[in-house]
């Protein structure tokens, strides 16, 4: 469509940034509600975030995405920061107030508890325990989002001990710790079962995990969405586990973002997941 002399403005930061699929999804996202903006690539590099981020409102943007490796970088970078994102420690999204200052907050645990909720509605947070895969920001946001619904225990085992213990402390008395050696025998009761971490993705290390002790009414849930329907995902398809996709998680945590921006709360359908995931 042809961009008017008012259109809004948004994009992506990132270095590199090449490989986002943000631009095909919130273009899509534009195109279906006619609404006359962009968003835009926008590869910076790691010592220009700073500038970057201040240029937001002199360019008149109403505020950007952040992807690998700014997302912990701007907290120390924007005027405000909501208590979630200060929370997981990392910001992906940042909307230019009013005032022209920076707001930072992080859309991931809300994208993830929107995709659950779309693909396994059975799943109800007192089931039973969570067992999640891993340490980092995703996890982060995964379990402040679980504990946020309401979720009483979280087990969490990753490679790195150390790693798997700031989380924990940082996130309260939820989170429980188990060595990455036992997990396996962790499954045992879970409700729900997350795989944060990066194995099982194109190009990296297999997941290598026996599902014989998950019950088979608990969810399994994949971050991982290159390829679409991993390994894990399909060992737990294949022994009846109801199971969820990471692409969902990436274009729900996308829709806060495009509503403060552009004015509209868009959805996400069956054709939007078709397109990004072609991207």
């Amino acid at each position: 469509m042809m961009l008017g002399g008012e259109a809004r403005l948004a994009g992506v930061m990132g270095w590199p940034v090449a490989h986002s699929r943000s631009p095909r999804l919130h273009g899509y996202w534009l195109q279906q509600h006619g609404i006359d903006g962009a968003y835009l690539p926008l590869a910076v590099h790691p010592e220009n975030l700073p500038d970057a981020l201040g240029a937001l409102p002199v360019l008149g943007f109403a505020g950007c995405n952040l992807t690998i490796p700014h997302k912990e970088a701007t907290l120390d970078l924007v005027g405000e920061v909501t208590p979630l994102a200060a929370r997981i420690g990392a910001i992906n999204t940042v909307t230019v107030k009013a005032d022209g200052t920076l707001l930072g907050d992080n859309t991931d645990a809300y994208g993830f508890m929107e995709n659950l909720r779309a693909e396994a509605p059975e799943f109800d947070p007192a089931d039973g325990p969570a067992v999640v895969l891993g340490s980092g920001g995703a996890a982060r946001a995964v379990c402040a989002g679980l504990i946020a619904a309401g979720i009483k225990d979280i087990i969490l085992l990753n490679r790195t001990q150390e790693r798997a213990e700031k989380l924990a402390a940082d996130m309260g008395a939820e989170v429980r710790i188990q060595p990455w050696s036992g997990r396996d025998a962790a499954l045992n009761d879970a409700a729900l079962l997350v795989n944060t971490t990066s194995l099982g993705m194109s190009g990296q290390p297999a997941l290598e995990l026996d599902l014989s002790q998950l019950p088979s009414d608990a969810v399994v849930s994949d971050l991982v969405y290159s390829p679409l329907r991993t390994a894990l995902l399909g060992a737990a398809g294949a022994r009846g586990n109801r199971t969820v996709g990471g692409l969902g998680m990436l274009l729900h945590q996308a829709r806060p973002g495009f509503a403060a921006w552009f004015g509209v709360d868009p959805d996400v359908t069956p054709e939007l997941h078709q397109i990004v995931a072609g991207g």
